[in-house]
């Protein structure tokens, strides 16, 4: 399982840098937000709330996602990945670079995964009963493994390199998302200062990358019906 995720890496071309920032996730965990959070944050300076590429751009083409668009540059430092810690390319590790995990409620990941994954192979649920997808969900039956592997190999890291790896929850994110903005933003090297705090600037990027705002967007519109008409 994990083999096949290296071997789509290829020859692992990209090389990280010191100061990227790696954004890892289990998939249907929170990571459009986090990529959203992410962007906002390190192009602020040069974009505000009102012309961010957020508003015309997904975040998920804002920022690349590591096995799947293996180049070797970026223009931004910021990409993210689904691969579980001890598959992640040699040169992240090597290099020291900021990692980001967000995590969220198993429930919710079982829920959202089951439909994400029904959705893109074009089956209705009476050709794919939520009970089978729940069972091998259960057994570690994924892409990217266990899901409470996938968890524990982060935290684990987490643990033994705080000053590196910064550990998120979801549902935390979610109840006091200005404090933990801001704790995102000075874990990955961009801090708010207090000019930009009392500007309103931190409740504006959560503003921006709210599910509310993006789902709303025309580009998420335009994305949902392509994809709906895909399927039919």
């Amino acid at each position: 399982m994990h083999g096949s995720i290296i071997s789509y890496l290829g020859d692992e071309s990209y090389k990280a840098n010191p100061n990227d920032v790696l954004l890892c996730s289990y998939p249907k965990s929170g990571t459009t937000w986090l990529k959203a959070l992410a962007y906002a944050i390190v192009t602020r300076e040069k974009f505000d709330a009102s012309s961010s590429p957020l508003l015309t751009t997904l975040p998920h083409d804002c920022v690349p996602c590591l096995e799947f668009d293996p180049k070797t540059s970026f223009d931004l430092p910021i990409i993210a990945a689904h691969l579980p810690y001890t598959c992640l390319p040699e040169s992240f590790i090597a290099s020291n670079c900021k990692i980001v995990y967000i995590y969220r409620n198993t429930k919710d990941v079982i829920v959202s995964y089951y439909h994400y994954a029904r959705e893109m192979v074009k089956l209705n649920v009476e050709d794919a009963p939520f009970e089978g997808a729940f069972d091998e969900f259960c057994q570690g039956i994924s892409f990217y493994g266990p899901y409470w592997d996938h968890i524990l190999g982060y935290w684990k890291s987490s643990q033994e390199n705080p000053d590196r790896l910064l550990f998120l929850k979801y549902e935390d994110m979610k109840v006091d998302a200005t404090s933990n903005v801001k704790r995102l933003a000075e874990f990955i090297g961009h801090p708010f200062s207090i000019e930009e705090e009392k500007a309103g600037v931190v409740e504006n990027i959560i503003k921006l990358c709210s599910f509310k705002n993006l789902s709303n967007l025309q580009v998420t519109k335009a994305e949902h019906t392509m994809k709906t008409n895909i399927s039919l």
